[in-house]
Formats: C-alpha cells, sequence, structure tokens
C-alpha cells in the first residue's frame, strides 16, 4: 500500500460526538479533509449544523444531528441515521464530555454524577452500539478523547476537577479494556490524551494560563491544527496494528515533570 494509502480516508464514515465545536470540530474537519464522510453530532444541534455546513461546503458530505449521549435512544438514532445514508460506521471519535469546577472536599454528588455519566457511560454507550456496527463489517476505529488530566493527579492550583479527571483516567482504562475485547474482531481501540488547549471547557482555567504555559516544554498551548494528525492517523489504515494505545499531545507537558 502506498503511503497515501495509509492515511486516505476515502469511502469512509465517521461520527464525531461532540463535533460543533472545540477539538470535535478541529477533529472533524481533519477527517473530512482526509476523504471521509462526517457525522457531527452533540445536544447543540445549532453548533453541528455549522460545521457540517462549512464541511459540506467544501465538498465534504456531511450531516448534523441533535444527540444526549448518555440517552441510548438518541445514540441508537445517530447509528441508525448514519447506516441510512452512508452505509457504513468506519470510525467513531468520542469527544463528548463536560466538567465541573469544585474542591474535592466539596463537590456536590449530583456532579459527580453528571460528569461520569457524560465523561464515562456515554462514551461507552456510544462505543458499544458502534462496535456492533463495526463488527459486522469486519472493521472499524474507536478513538476515545482522555486528557493528560487523568494520567496523573493534577493540583488543585492547575485544575480543581477530581470527578473530570477520574472520569479521564477511567476512559484510559476503558479504551485498554475495550481494545483487548475487540481485536479479535478487526476493530481498534485507541485514545487521544490532550494537553492544553484553550476550548470553551478550558476557559475557567484562563486565570491559571501562565502558570500552564510554564510546565509545557513547547513553550505555547495547543492549537487548531495540533489534533488533526493524531486523528487521521488513528483513523486510518496506518494504524490497523495499533491498539490499546494512548497518543499524548500536550507539547512535552507530561515528561517534563
Amino acid at each position: 500500500m502506498e503511503l497515501n494509502e495509509l492515511f486516505h480516508l476515502d469511502n469512509k464514515t465517521a461520527i464525531v460526538t461532540g463535533g460543533g465545536r472545540g477539538l470535535g470540530e478541529q477533529m472533524a474537519n481533519a477527517l473530512g479533509d482526509a476523504g471521509a464522510n462526517v457525522v457531527v453530532c452533540s445536544r447543540n444541534l445549532e453548533a453541528c449544523e455549522r460545521v457540517s455546513s462549512s464541511l459540506t461546503a467544501r465538498g465534504i458530505q456531511s450531516l448534523a444531528m441533535e444527540c444526549d449521549i448518555t440517552s441510548e435512544e438518541d445514540i441508537q438514532n445517530v447509528i441508525n441515521k448514519t447506516l441510512e445514508k452512508f452505509g457504513s460506521i468506519d470510525i467513531l471519535i468520542n469527544n463528548s464530555g463536560t466538567s465541573w469546577i469544585a474542591p474535592a472536599l466539596e463537590l456536590p454528588a449530583d456532579k459527580w454524577d453528571k460528569v461520569m455519566n457524560v465523561n464515562l457511560k456515554g462514551l461507552f454507550l456510544f462505543s458499544q452500539a458502534a462496535a456492533k456496527v463495526m463488527t459486522k463489517q469486519g472493521s472499524g476505529k474507536i478513538i476515545n478523547i482522555s486528557s493528560v488530566n487523568g494520567m496523573r493527579g493534577t493540583n488543585s492550583a492547575f485544575l480543581d476537577a477530581v470527578a473530570y479527571s477520574t472520569s479521564k483516567g477511567a476512559v484510559i482504562s476503558l479504551t485498554k479494556d475495550l481494545s483487548v475485547k475487540l481485536a479479535p474482531l478487526g476493530i481498534q481501540v485507541n485514545a487521544i490524551a490532550p494537553g492544553f488547549f484553550p476550548t470553551k471547557m478550558t476557559k475557567a482555567l484562563e486565570q491559571s494560563s501562565s502558570v500552564i504555559l510554564q510546565s509545557i516544554p513547547a513553550g505555547r498551548f495547543g492549537n487548531d491544527d495540533d489534533l488533526k494528525g493524531a486523528a487521521v492517523f488513528l483513523s486510518s489504515n496506518a494504524s490497523d496494528y495499533v491498539t490499546g494505545q494512548v497518543l499524548v499531545v500536550d507539547g512535552g507537558m507530561t515528561v517534563s515533570l
């Protein structure tokens, strides 16, 4: 196989949850530019429609859908509509997520549950539904978005979000376990652990951004292109022998401590 064939996504169909903004939008654009059909879904339908329209304007086949990933009915609706329009589900990027900033000793139980339901349970439910389709096809790629904060303890001066960090650590464990169970079925399951990327979710960290920047050897935050290569690699044939891995994209933050 020629090198460019390893990375192109022609005739592939991808679903990107939380694809209406931030990192999800960045990855949706990357997959579309690599040749994939792109389904963008989240609770914010208007944001998804904006991204989908931008993709369509560039000649990329796309579909925007509203989806609460904690709802099995919503998930199945996205699965069904994707199959109806494109005929396959080759790539799933589990990007939808939420957080709650509060001291660990003051975090309300219902906020813990909300974060876990979205970041872990919803991710599992979508993976389960997509993997059933991928199993019938004999191939597929599942990419879970974790975080460097799920790989270690996090100083509260940097991020006081114990439920978020815990959920992202659990995403890594789930990625590894699913990878073992699904590899015999031709499905690769991997994770991306981004470092600090300025997004709507990370706005709460702006007051400590100068401290965070000092911990990044690259000397900058992630930008609008820095996740594109990782997303395309893990979505393409180039990663067919890669599974259960966590690709860290953080400018060296986690290796400099």
